[in-house]
């Protein structure tokens, strides 16, 4: 599942709450120059890698996809190089048809795409419902269905929650919608206006009392900048109302499933290759995003600058609205690494798993090869070393991935609020922190926004690691993990934050991460330097 949405934690601090403004391009900035907590990308350019070399690194991006024409990504995308567009040829004999910049693994060959998809709890539910509904555990003796009866019991439990959770913020955003749009067609009519600003809205006189409540609300909001008029807050309603209808239509609706639009056998681990090379998809915004954080181009003046300078991204749609599924997931790193990518970014995650082993095997696969995968912690404030996040690094019959890392959120506020309110984190899992809030980059259709969650700092620190293999390619990932982890900055390590998700609870920073660290270019860079002279 993406890990962007609007909770109705949000929702509340979006309404009523005036919103200071993040320094602009933050994530770039440097603790110690700047003194805000970005990963000193500019710094770093300027003073340690000016005069050297770098060499060009394939960055895999699986998400939702990637608007592969946006003005600050058309010239940092994987081209195909053995691949002849629009010939409905394999050319390259992949076992992908017209793959140019990537491939995209939830669509048919027919050219249609998934959008809205089922959470892997409602997938898994229909699965064993036969099974196990209106049954007791007494009915079955083999230590496995026991289980099995179990993990039911606890998905029909959390499906009954989850469910009303998101109907409920689903109807307070259906209000919210539809009602600005009425108050502002009423007011347009009502005053002879084109545009209902702060201004406007004041001298509008309601006459319902629906109205009288809508105009509250929108003043509050336009007040704390969420908007300068009523258009925009309409719109801005419309993306998490979009998003929770999305989970309410298809992600908990057991009768939903789209996987016949894509053709393949399902059940067949080893069937590869199905999909379509639409790896841009009906609704690329989150995976555009991931993707300028980590590369949009540093040279054409434009929008913003990526943290990586020579970078390739390959983009992989294997992300729906809603939980991506296993065998998509394995079958996206396997293509990544296949076709030339050293380092991916996986931007998602879920809270149950219908084939750990095929991911894990696609994980081990990657390690062999010598691939780097960076993963989003993910975004309900959960202690991720007790509530498995998948994927995972743990592998299901034993051992740990070693090329696999878990990137928590940080916010450009300092000191108890340092730590995004929204992070999972866990001591033994989470490897390191970075810049995760109100993060400004590119999305669909030549335009830029902010985004905030686990899935924006990936992609930084995601950048970070492309930077050390650009400019010192001899580094394998375990070594690029490594780095990442020692140079990392230990100035929050002793403090205490805010504990995620607790409005009042304090922690030390190192009790949510291995090492109570932030990622750092700056440090990163100069411990790599040393690293690889000690080795020749």
């Amino acid at each position: 599942m993406k890990h962007f949405f609007l909770s109705l934690i949000l929702l509340s601090a979006l309404l009523f709450n005036a919103q200071e403004k993040r320094p602009e391009n933050w994530f770039n900035l440097d603790p110690t120059t700047d003194k805000i907590n970005g990963v000193g990308t500019e710094r770093t350019y300027q003073e340690l890698l000016k005069d050297k070399k770098s060499k060009t690194v394939i960055v895999g991006v699986i998400d939702s996809g990637v608007d592969y024409m946006h003005e600050d990504l058309k010239g940092v995308m994987w081209t195909n190089p053995k691949e002849i567009a629009g010939n409905g040829i394999d050319d390259d004999n992949n076992g992908y048809i017209d793959d140019i910049h990537g491939w995209n693994f939830i669509g048919g060959k027919d050219g249609k795409n998934v959008d809205g998809e089922n959470l892997e709890m409602t997938r898994l539910i229909r699965k064993m419902k036969p099974k196990f509904d209106g049954k007791v555990e007494s009915d079955f003796k083999s230590k496995e269905d026991k289980q099995d009866y179990k993990l039911y019991q606890e998905l029909l439990a959390d499906y009954s929650k989850t469910k009303d959770k998101f109907e409920g913020g689903y109807n307070q955003l259906k209000f919210l919608y539809e009602g600005l749009n009425t108050l502002n067609k009423n007011a347009k009519d009502q005053l002879k206006l084109e545009i209902i600003d702060a201004a406007a809205l004041q001298k509008f006189e309601p006459v319902e009392k629906t109205d009288k409540q809508l105009k509250m609300i929108g003043s509050a909001m336009m007040k704390s900048g969420q908007g300068t008029n009523l258009d925009e807050l309409a719109l801005e309603m419309k993306e998490g109302y979009d998003q929770y209808k999305t989970y309410v239509e298809c992600g908990l609706n057991m009768d939903f499933d789209p996987r016949p639009i894509i053709g393949d056998d399902y059940n067949n681990p080893n069937d590869r290759n199905y999909g379509n090379p639409d790896c841009k998809g009906p609704n690329s915004f989150h995976g555009t995003h991931v993707a300028g954080i980590i590369a949009a181009s540093r040279k054409n003046g434009l929008g913003m600058d990526g943290v990586a300078n020579d970078v390739q991204i390959m983009a992989i749609r294997c992300v729906p609205a809603g939980d991506e599924r296993d065998k998509d997931v394995a079958s996206s790193i396997r293509y990544a690494v296949d076709n030339g990518a050293t380092i991916i970014n996986m931007s998602f995650g879920k809270k149950y798993s219908w084939d750990k082993k095929v991911v894990d095997d696609a994980v081990k696969y990657a390690e062999s090869k010598g691939v780097l995968l960076m993963h989003a912690a993910g975004n309900d404030h959960t202690n991720i070393d007790e509530v498995t996040h998948y994927p995972c690094k743990k592998f299901e019959d034993k051992g740990e991935a070693t090329n696999f890392m878990d990137i928590g959120a940080l916010s450009w506020k300092a000191g108890v609020k340092i730590v995004a309110p929204f992070s999972n984190y866990g001591k033994k899992t989470v490897d390191v922190f970075a810049p995760g809030v109100d993060i400004y980059s590119t999305v669909p259709e030549g335009e830029y926004k902010d985004a905030s969650g686990t899935s924006m700092a990936t992609p930084v620190a995601c950048g970070v690691a492309a930077v050390l293999k650009s400019y010192y390619p001899s580094l394998t990932p375990q070594q690029i993990k490594k780095i990442l982890i020692k140079s990392s900055l230990k100035t929050y390590k002793k403090e205490k934050v805010l504990m995620p998700g607790s409005k009042d609870e304090m922690v030390k920073f190192e009790k949510l991460g291995k090492n109570g660290g932030i990622v750092s270019l700056y440090e990163a860079v100069k411990m790599a330097e040393k690293f690889t002279k000690s080795k020749t």
